[in-house]
Parts: structure tokens; C-alpha cells; sequence
């Protein structure tokens, strides 16, 4: 089958690789309709995690048909339309009936690595490195998903594609980021970053009953698309003072929430080992720039919640902030398993729309191009979307 791969730093390829193939009794063959870009590939495309290898399939948000299953799965058919959750979990283990599906312990096929940089395995996500657990993305034509019972969801019939994909990461890690942050009805809500995840997230706070809803970013068609599509007000970071603006829309205190869904600017340099970079012994440092003016800028008391796919140590974090204003300071990978068929729901009554964030469209021979494009945030690009099979 053709797969777009990396190739190297800011190369991608397509690539003959061989078919997927069950493995497991509860695996299933998904043929894929529609993969999608995140900010979260973007420091994998850049080479700057450890363990990558050239021929890697990457890309973690997609949707397609189901092809093959295996003789343990309950819930799906062959010919079936799925949307496949970004993070794999076994559904099983203590961590998944808590319902923190990121962190389980059973979706890595190789933990050591993470164990090693973050004291604990944690779950799996398509697309990453083998040296990290991953699995082989969804930028391909077929895709071998684990847990198939657990991680996909039957889309209905109502549902585009363009809409659907966005269930499998973009709009499940923007509920998670309104819910956990903790809005209620009447709170004023900040978030950072006009992407697909803060677009996603201001309308989950709109729909949890926040009053007001600002996003900030820099770039003016992402602002436009969050006034007209989320229905929030907006806030250019390099025309405003951000944190005054803020105190002047929240009756001087600041917002009750504050989420953080810009990513992260890393530091660059060489790739180290996965070990040495997260133990900080060489390895680039990440800014987090978004995460330290909404620490600053969130009233005291209120919740800071983080987004963005930081994966190491940062630099001057303000915990003295977080200390001192009572600040209640949470994160997590999405556990979308949680939160995809109320979504699916929504997205069925069109309560939901997410199709807009599809800004251009490309087939996999066209990868490079696509996430040149969204890389550099160029022609109003927000998600570039590929169609494996045309």
C-alpha cells in the first residue's frame, strides 16, 4: 500500500510499505477516507523527537471504512464508517475505567522510553515513533487499528467526512479542554490559539454556558473564523496587551479559565535521546509562551488548562503564580474515547460543525506540500486534510 512517510527533517515521502495485518483478535483493518494535520506532528516532521525513523507512517486523526476484523471484535463490520480515536487504549486496565485513556497502561507495544522520560508508561498514539509505543499513522491507505472496540466509533449516516475526522482528535481534545478546565455557566473563558483545537474549544465552552469566550492569536483569518464559526470574541497578541484586555472583559479579575491550545515553540537543536532530552541532560528546552501569560493572566482561583503537546521541561514556568493566586493548574493527552459519541451526537443534530477547519484538501502524493502549508500557517491554512484513495 502507499503511506506518506518521513523521511528525514521537513521531508516526506510516499512510500511503498507493506499492508497491514491483523495481529490480534480485537484488531481491525481500517481503509481510510480522510486523515488530517495537527500542530502535534509538526515536531516529528522537523525530526526533533527521538526514536523516528525514516520509512515511519505519521498522522493520528482519521476516518475511513473497515476492511477486515478480527474474531474478537463485537461492535464492527466490515464496510462499517469509523472515526478512529488518536489515542489507543486497551478499555480494560485501572487506568481506562477511570476513563483516562491516554495514560493506559496497555497501548504502548514498547513503554520503556516514555517510562524512562516521565517516570510512567503512558498510552499509545498512531503516527509516533516505535521507540516511543506508537503505531503506524493514518497519512496511508489502510491502517491496522488495536483495540478496535475501544477506539473507533460508527459515524452516522448524517455525518460528512469532512465533519467526522475531526472527532477522532481536534474536537475531543477541545471538549476536554473546556470540561476539565472546569467551565460553568456564566464564567468568562480565555483560550490561546485559533487553531482547529481552540476553535473547538471555544464552542465547548459556549456550550457548557460560559458567558464570554476570547481567543488569542496572531493570525487574522484564524481570528475571523473563531468570531464567525465559534461565535467568541477575539484578541490579536501583537496588537493588544493581552492580560489588561482580559481584566478589562472579566470586571477586572480575569477569566475563570484559561486554556492553553497553541502548542509548543520548541527550542530545536540536535535530537538526543529520548531519555537524555526529557531527564534534561542535552536535549532542547520548550518555551511555553501561551502557558505563562494565562498562568499570569487568569483570575485568582480560577483554572489553567493545557493543551498543547509539550513533551519534556520548559522554561521559566511561573509556578510561583500558580502558588500564590490559589490557581488550579491541569493537563492531559485526550482521552477521546470519553468524549467521541456525545460528539458524534452533537455533530448528527448539527449542534456541531467542524468541517470549515478542512481548509484545503490534498492526495497523499501531495504531502509535502499539505504540511508546508499548515506548517507555515500560509493561505489561511488551518488543517490540511488528505484523501489516500483520491
Amino acid at each position: 500500500m502507499r503511506a506518506l512517510c518521513w523521511e528525514g527533517a521537513d521531508r516526506l515521502a510516499v512510500r511503498e510499505v507493506p499492508d497491514p495485518e491483523l495481529r490480534n483478535a480485537h484488531d481491525m483493518i481500517v481503509r481510510v477516507r480522510r486523515s488530517a494535520t495537527c500542530g502535534a506532528d509538526l515536531p516529528l516532521l522537523a525530526g526533533r523527537v527521538p526514536g523516528l525513523a525514516a520509512g515511519d507512517v505519521l498522522g493520528h486523526e482519521f476516518l475511513g471504512e473497515v476492511a477486515e476484523v478480527g474474531p474478537a471484535v463485537r461492535r464492527h463490520h466490515v464496510g462499517d464508517r469509523v472515526v478512529v480515536c488518536a489515542a489507543v487504549a486497551c478499555g480494560n486496565c485501572w487506568y481506562c475505567r477511570q476513563r483516562l485513556y491516554s495514560c493506559c497502561d496497555n497501548g504502548t507495544t514498547t513503554g520503556t522510553a516514555t517510562e524512562a522520560a516521565w517516570g510512567q508508561p503512558t498510552g499509545g498514539c498512531y503516527g509516533h515513533p516505535r521507540a516511543a509505543g506508537g503505531f503506524a499513522g493514518g497519512h496511508a491507505e489502510y491502517v491496522r487499528v488495536p483495540y478496535a472496540d475501544v477506539g473507533a466509533f460508527a459515524v452516522p449516516d448524517p455525518i460528512s467526512d469532512d465533519r467526522a475526522v475531526f472527532a477522532s482528535d481536534a474536537a475531543p481534545a477541545g471538549w476536554m479542554g473546556a470540561e476539565l478546565g472546569a467551565v460553568r455557566p456564566g464564567d468568562v473563558v480565555a483560550v490561546w490559539g485559533a487553531g482547529a483545537v481552540g476553535q473547538l474549544t471555544a464552542q465547548a465552552a459556549t456550550a457548557l454556558g460560559a458567558d464570554r469566550v476570547i481567543v488569542i492569536d496572531r493570525y487574522p483569518d484564524r481570528l475571523r473564523m473563531a468570531e464567525r464559526h465559534a461565535g467568541a470574541e477575539t484578541l490579536h497578541y501583537e496588537h493588544t496587551d493581552v492580560p489588561a484586555e482580559l481584566r478589562e472583559r472579566s470586571g477586572g479579575r480575569g477569566p475563570d479559565v484559561c486554556v492553553e491550545a497553541a502548542g509548543v515553540a520548541d527550542g530545536g537543536g540536535r535530537p538526543v535521546s529520548l531519555a537524555d532530552r526529557f531527564t534534561g541532560r542535552g536535549g532542547p528546552v520548550e518555551d511555553p509562551l501561551a502557558v505563562r501569560e494565562a498562568v499570569h493572566a487568569c483570575r485568582k482561583g480560577g483554572t489553567v488548562f493545557v493543551s498543547g503537546s509539550f513533551s519534556g521541561f520548559v522554561d521559566s514556568f511561573p509556578l510561583g503564580a500558580v502558588m500564590h493566586k490559589g490557581l488550579t493548574l491541569r493537563s492531559a493527552r485526550q482521552h477521546g474515547q470519553r468524549w467521541i459519541p456525545m460528539l458524534l451526537e452533537r455533530m448528527a443534530r448539527d449542534e456541531l460543525r467542524t468541517e470549515h477547519l478542512a481548509t484545503h484538501r490534498f492526495g497523499l502524493d501531495q504531502g509535502q506540500a499539505g504540511y508546508a502549508l499548515f506548517r507555515d500557517r500560509a493561505d489561511g491554512c488551518v488543517r490540511a486534510v488528505f484523501t489516500p484513495h483520491g
